[in-house]
């Protein structure tokens, strides 16, 4: 069975976001972390080499494949700072309707800079998703 690619590290936080090349980026990424430790509640750890990940989950598949990931993200990536809402996006269209510039993939939030989207909905968004991973993959 395959393993699960991104595991929790001990590679520091900080220095990684310190090492954020564009300046703009860098600013937003150290108010991310802000927001989603309010938000979570749990200390940011690095999952892999790129990812900051807040509070952890166990998941097993009727396959059989299990493993552990974290309850929300986010990555400084070069395109754009990626936020990983783990719950998906089926149920939030009323809060994405509210939140401004962005796109998605299947658990991916993808905006540019910060300024371009209510940072409030934004801190509901995470919290929701997080509240819904909490409820439905109890420890």
């Amino acid at each position: 069975m395959a393993e699960n690619k991104t595991k929790a590290t001990d590679q520091s936080v900080q220095a990684f976001l310190e090492g954020v090349e564009d300046e703009r980026k860098r600013e937003d990424s150290f108010a991310l972390l802000q927001l989603m430790q309010d938000v979570t509640g749990e200390e940011a750890r690095m999952w892999g080499d790129s990812i900051i990940g807040f509070g952890s989950y166990h998941y097993k598949y009727a396959s059989g494949r299990e493993g552990d990931a974290m309850l929300a993200g986010f990555s400084p990536r070069k395109q754009a700072l990626t936020l990983y809402i783990m719950a998906g996006f089926d149920e939030y269209d009323s809060l994405l309707d509210k939140l401004g510039k962005y796109k998605t993939g299947k658990s991916c939030l993808y905006v540019k800079k910060l300024d371009d989207v209510d940072t409030d909905v934004l801190k509901e968004l995470v919290d929701r998703s997080v509240t819904h991973m909490r409820e439905t993959n109890p420890s």
